[in-house]
C-alpha cells in the first residue's frame, strides 16, 4: 500500500470510529499517523517551478488571499501606491505585487499573489509557491466575492491543510526530549488522558521526554506541536463587490464577521484600514530627547511592547546604559511619570530615556 492509499485508509477510519473516551487513545494515534504521512507526502512533493521571494519591509507585511478575480488587484490599488494589473479574467495576477500602504505613520507592506484555487496546498496552480509567501505574513486578509461567500469555508480548509492555523495561538505544550526515562507527562488542564498522549507521542517516535500541558488542549493540537511547522497568524474575512448584492445579503454578511467592501467604488475601505490596523495589533510611541519637543514621526512598535523595546529599537547603547524612563501619555498616572524597563507602553505614549552617568 503506498502512501496516498494508506492516507485514504486511515481518514475513513476516522470518519467510521465513534469517538468516546475508549477511543479517544487509538483515534489519538491515527490523527498523528495520518498528519505525519501527509508531511512525508509534502516534503516529497517539495516546490516547483519558479519560486517567489520579496523583500520584507515596513513595519508589518499583509497577504491578500483569495480566488481569481474576486477584485485582489483592484484592492491593492486602492490601499497602495502598486499597479497591478487588473481585468475581468482569471489569473491576471501571475506573479507577487507589493505595495506599501501608510497609516497612522506606519509603512504596511500589502502583498497580492496569484489567486489560490482548490488543493493549492498539493501544490495545484503554484499553490505551494504561494502558500510560502502566506507563511512569511504577519496578517492574512481573505477577500472573497460577495456572491460567493463560500469561498472563505475553501480558503481556510486549504490554509488548514496547509499547515496555517488562523486566529489561533499556539498550544502551551512543552516537550523536552531525553535519552532515558520514559515519558514523564503533566498536565495542568488533563483535557487528554495520559494513553493518548502517549499514544500520540510514540507514533512520532517520542519514546523519552518530559511533557508539560499547561492549557487545554486536543489531540490535533499536541500533533501540531510535534510537526513542528505550524503557522499562526491573525485573519481579516473580506467581501469585495458588495455593491453587487443586497442590503438583506450585506447584513448577513456582517452578522458573520465578514467586513463589506467595494473596492471598484471605494466603499469601506477606511474601516478597512481601521480593521488592519487593530488586527495587527500595532501601537505608536513617540521618542523624546531631554528638554526636546517629541518627535512628529512615530515609532511602530507591537501592543504590548516596553520601555526596554522601546530602547533596544533606538539604540543597542540605549538598552545598555538605561537608568529610567519618563512617560507622557493616557498610559501614565501623571504627565512625565518615572518608570523602569518592563513598563508597558500604550498607543500614543512619549518616551524620554534618562542614561546611566
Amino acid at each position: 500500500m503506498d502512501i496516498q492509499e494508506e492516507i485514504k485508509r486511515i481518514e475513513e477510519e476516522i470518519r467510521n470510529t465513534k469517538y468516546n473516551k475508549a477511543t479517544e487513545s487509538h483515534i489519538g494515534k491515527l490523527k498523528a499517523k495520518l498528519a505525519r504521512l501527509r508531511e512525508e507526502v509534502s516534503k516529497k512533493t517539495g516546490k516547483s517551478g519558479k519560486a517567489y521571494g520579496i523583500k520584507k519591509t515596513g513595519d508589518a507585511r499583509i497577504v491578500l488571499v483569495g480566488f481569481p478575480s474576486v477584485g485582489k488587484s483592484t484592492l491593492l490599488n486602492k490601499l497602495t501606491n502598486a499597479e497591478s494589473k487588473v481585468g475581468d479574467y482569471e489569473f491576471t495576477t501571475l506573479d507577487v505585487i507589493p505595495g506599501m500602504m501608510e497609516y497612522n505613520g506606519a509603512k504596511i507592506q500589502i502583498l497580492d499573489v496569484p489567486g489560490l484555487i482548490e488543493k493549492g496546498s498539493k501544490g495545484r496552480g503554484r499553490g505551494k509557491e504561494v502558500l510560502s509567501v502566506i507563511r512569511t505574513a504577519d496578517l492574512v486578509l481573505i477577500l472573497v466575492d460577495a456572491r460567493k461567500p463560500e469561498q472563505e469555508e475553501t480558503i481556510r480548509k486549504e490554509l488548514y491543510d496547509a499547515g496555517f492555523r488562523l486566529d489561533r495561538k499556539k498550544p502551551d505544550i512543552i516537550i523536552k526530549k531525553r535519552s532515558h526515562g520514559g515519558l514523564d507527562i503533566k498536565m495542568v488542564f488533563p483535557s487528554l488522558s495520559p494513553e493518548t498522549v502517549k499514544s500520540v507521542l510514540q507514533e512520532f517516535k517520542v519514546l523519552n521526554a518530559e511533557v508539560l500541558i499547561r492549557d487545554k488542549t486536543g489531540t490535533d493540537d499536541l500533533v501540531d506541536v510535534l510537526i513542528g511547522n505550524r503557522v499562526y497568524t491573525p485573519s481579516l474575512v473580506i467581501a469585495n463587490k458588495t455593491d453587487l448584492i443586497s442590503e438583506k445579503e450585506k447584513k448577513l454578511l456582517e452578522k458573520k464577521d465578514i467586513l463589506c467592501i467595494s473596492a471598484v467604488l471605494e466603499i469601506g475601505l477606511n474601516k478597512l484600514r481601521e480593521k488592519i490596523w487593530e488586527k495587527l495589533g500595532l501601537i505608536r510611541v513617540y521618542s523624546k530627547k531631554i528638554g526636546k519637543e517629541p518627535e512628529k514621526q512615530p515609532m511602530i512598535v507591537k501592543k504590548g511592547s516596553t520601555v526596554w523595546d522601546v530602547c533596544e529599537r533606538i539604540h543597542k547603547e540605549f538598552a545598555r546604559h538605561f537608568d529610567y524612563a519618563k512617560i507622557w501619555g493616557k498610559s501614565a498616572k501623571f504627565p512625565g511619570q518615572r518608570v523602569g524597563k518592563e513598563y508597558v507602553l500604550s498607543d500614543g505614549d512619549i518616551v524620554e530615556i534618562h542614561l546611566k552617568k
